[in-house]
């Protein structure tokens, strides 16, 4: 399944195929550029609670900050609101039953996962994402580079 050529041009950084497998590991590249999905409960971030910001890891836009995880139970790491306005877009997602709305990178259409309306305040929202298509780049590490 590959991404049609129209879901893709509308993001400012875009790759081929190729280039996407030789930046990500399989994992990566099937959940990000294929839309596929972890297990609940198996990925890298589902519990984590260090502090820093999460980055799209296809692109290292900032997405979430640690500050609007919470713990909702599903299995995925979940937020609340992303880092602003432009870091998520949306887009129906037909693909099985019930209906559901996808959550990209909104620099560059990486698939991250969906998002519910059924989150805590402020927002009301959960956006649940998949492990492998986030890297978190650490508090202290934010820190250092600065």
């Amino acid at each position: 399944m590959k991404e049609p050529a129209e879901a893709t041009s509308r993001f400012p950084v875009q790759k081929t195929e190729d280039e996407w497998k030789a930046l990500l590991t399989p994992e990566q590249f099937h959940i990000t550029r294929l839309k596929g999905t972890e297990r609940a409960f198996t990925g890298k971030y589902w519990n984590t609670k260090t502090p820093g910001t999460y980055q799209c890891v296809c692109c290292g836009r900032d997405l979430f900050v640690s500050d609007a995880k919470f713990e909702s139970g599903c299995g995925w790491p979940s937020f609340f609101q992303a880092v602003d306005d432009k870091a998520i877009v949306t887009q129906p997602d037909y693909s099985i039953p019930p209906p559901r709305v996808e959550i990209m990178c909104g620099n560059c259409g990486a698939h991250l996962g969906h998002v519910f309306e059924d989150g805590p305040p402020p927002t009301g929202l959960r956006f649940c994402v998949n492990s492998a298509s986030v890297k978190l780049v650490e508090l202290d590490a934010e820190k250092s580079e600065d």
